[in-house]
């Protein structure tokens, strides 16, 4: 084997987001080495897209707020086949994540007596999100550097990991490369900690940054970890639609939870015309009321434009459909409208909604203080991940946690607004927790050189075949491919055609040429990205076939109800010793009494 340079950490964190950063930071408070390897610049993660807020039970603007209506929340939004004790500690944990943040240095928007401010968001009964303006995760991130950047963390950056080293059943390391100068790299580790988001980039349309091509989950899978709810893509509602060079960017729920309304080219709300049985008594009876309700009136039920995000795209793809939709196929997002109803309307957009006011001003010459925007679905989260144990987050595969976007089990079906920041929090802190208590009991494993030189050969190969396939190509056939086949309504006929086309993709993948050197080249990241990218599109078509049913983020044309027999049960999805895909159906763990009762309390 090749001499390499090596690095040794007990703990080996991967992902430098929210999770990822929160992780070092409690792993290195436990008193052992860590260190801190992200794809691309610290700061620059996913994570400071993040603008709405972060949900957490504090009640600090409606005192009847608790850990268990938040739960309650979560669970009927995941359409109960979320993994409860996630939830649980989720919705118990989040309030102190948040006043840890705040204690850090995170200046949060504030109530009048100076405690934290809390937004109103979809699908929460109570105003819950903890936010900055409408630029929270750039706060959390800013809050999570500054604190951990005095902890002795060693930060390793622009770096990309390849393949988890094993020895036997448990991680004992990492191997990789910088990508500035493509130099192959070792991270040897008692513990390794994944936290690198998630799945965007296998989609055409995605709110996602580039960074976000299912690394973690592709990793995981490869060790020998399963992977969980791969079928469940959330499609956020809102994406900007216009011009074409920004489609897909993301335009937070914020705008609506400060009382943006949604209307088709006839200027009708039309999600008044599509409430959920399930949340008609939380669901605000005419225009009235929903302005009320973002005006912070408990006697007053929300507005239809904050139900859960999986209703409000399809609802939105319906009026795209059926030809009501906008002149470049979305529909109207507007806050202008509360002009009518507020003195000094223009000013209070642009104080709670300073990045969109922006964001719109200079990629679309609009003044959303005066004009609607265009918008529609994109790709934006998946609630599918590495299966991690609720309480350590340590996957079935010895030493190798997972934390944040890429692993799953707390959201179900569909995530709420907001749990996505709280739960980078949660279990970012209880990944780094129980990562350096799992590494003091441990020594270095042993590296296996076959294993690191297959995957240096593999990595190196696309300069063999200077004149092979275009790895952009690839990418963007592999986006289209699953935009069509395996987006918001999926059918049987047209994800077997998607399976068929991702053997033939990967055959071409094989066959993928970059020219140059390993300095400064994006066509050979590319090409590397594809196997990660390929890998989890096959998990997500093989996981929506199995649910022949429809459930919160997965809609099947062919099968449009709930079916009882899924209700109970989540996709599992492992590597064969062949190296094929296996998929089974995995029941629930049973949840105990008094978290039914919880539920029941809170219907």
């Amino acid at each position: 084997m090749a001499e390499f340079e090596t690095h040794e950490h007990d703990v080996l964190v991967i992902g430098a987001g929210g999770a990822g950063l929160r992780a070092a930071i409690e792993a290195s408070a436990a008193g052992v080495r860590v260190g801190l390897v992200c794809k691309s610049l610290l700061g620059k993660a996913h994570t400071v897209m993040a603008e709405g807020g972060i949900a957490a039970a504090l009640a600090n603007v409606d005192d009847r707020d608790n850990w268990k209506v938040h739960f309650a929340d979560t669970m009927r939004g995941g359409q109960y086949v979320n993994q409860w004790r996630m939830a649980e500690l989720h919705a118990k944990e989040a309030p102190d994540r948040v006043r840890e943040l705040e204690a850090w240095g995170a200046v949060f928007d504030r109530t009048k007596d100076g405690r934290i401010l809390q937004r109103n968001f979809g699908g929460h009964r109570y105003p819950r999100l903890a936010h900055v303006g409408d630029r929270t995760g750039l706060e959390m991130i800013r809050t999570l550097q500054d604190h951990g950047v005095h902890q002795g963390i060693d930060v390793y950056m622009e770096h990309t990991i390849l393949t988890i080293l094993r020895d036997g059943d448990r991680a004992v390391g990492a191997f990789g490369y910088e990508r500035e100068r493509g130099r192959f790299k070792i991270f040897r580790a008692k513990a390794i900690i994944l936290a690198t988001g998630g799945i965007g980039r296998a989609y055409k349309i995605t709110s996602n940054s580039w960074e976000y091509t299912g690394d973690g989950h592709s990793l995981a899978y490869h060790a020998g970890a399963e992977l969980i709810d791969m079928e469940f893509i959330q499609f956020h509602p809102t994406g900007m639609v216009w011009p074409p060079s920004v489609m897909g960017i993301l335009v937070t729920e914020s705008v609506r939870g400060e009382g943006g309304s949604l209307t088709n080219k006839e200027s009708q709300r039309f999600m008044f015309d599509d409430i959920p049985e399930n949340y008609r008594a939380q669901t605000a009876e005419n225009e009235e009321e929903g302005w009320r309700y973002c005006q912070g009136d408990k006697n007053a039920h929300r507005p239809p434009e904050l139900l859960t995000r999986d209703h409000v795209a399809r609802c939105i793809v319906r009026e795209i459909k059926e030809g009501r939709g906008s002149p470049h196929g979305g529909v109207y997002l507007d806050i202008a409208w509360i002009k009518s109803k507020l003195p000094n309307a223009a000013e209070h957009i642009k104080r709670k909604l300073p990045s969109m006011y922006h964001q719109f001003k200079q990629l679309a010459d609009i003044d959303i203080t005066e004009q609607p925007m265009e918008v529609g679905p994109t790709t934006h989260y998946i609630m599918g991940g590495v299966h991690v144990d609720p309480d350590t987050q340590m996957s079935r595969v010895h030493g190798l946690f997972a934390a944040g976007e890429c692993a799953a089990g707390i959201n179900g079906a569909n995530r709420l607004g907001g749990n996505s920041l709280s739960d980078l929090l949660v279990f970012g802190k209880r990944a780094g927790e129980f990562a350096a208590r799992f590494s003091k009991d441990e020594s270095l494993g042993k590296l296996n050189d076959g294993e690191i030189d297959k995957a240096v050969r593999e990595a190196v190969a696309p300069f063999d075949r200077g004149d092979g396939e275009n790895p952009y190509q690839i990418q963007k056939d592999l986006q289209e491919l699953m935009q069509h086949d395996v987006g918001i309504v999926r059918t049987e006929s047209e994800m077997q055609h998607a399976l068929a086309q991702l053997q033939q993709l990967r055959d071409r993948t094989n066959r993928t040429g970059v020219v140059g050197h390993r300095e400064f080249n994006p066509g050979w990241h590319t090409a590397l990205d594809l196997n990660n990218l390929l890998t989890v599109s096959e998990a997500i078509t093989r996981a929506a076939l199995e649910r022949k049913e429809s459930r919160g983020a997965q809609f099947r044309d062919d099968y449009p109800n709930k079916e009882e027999k899924f209700s109970k049960v989540n996709t599992m999805i492992s590597k064969t010793p062949d190296g094929s895909m296996q998929i089974r159906l995995e029941p629930l763990p049973e949840m105990p009494d008094y978290l039914k009762t919880v539920i029941e309390e809170n219907r």
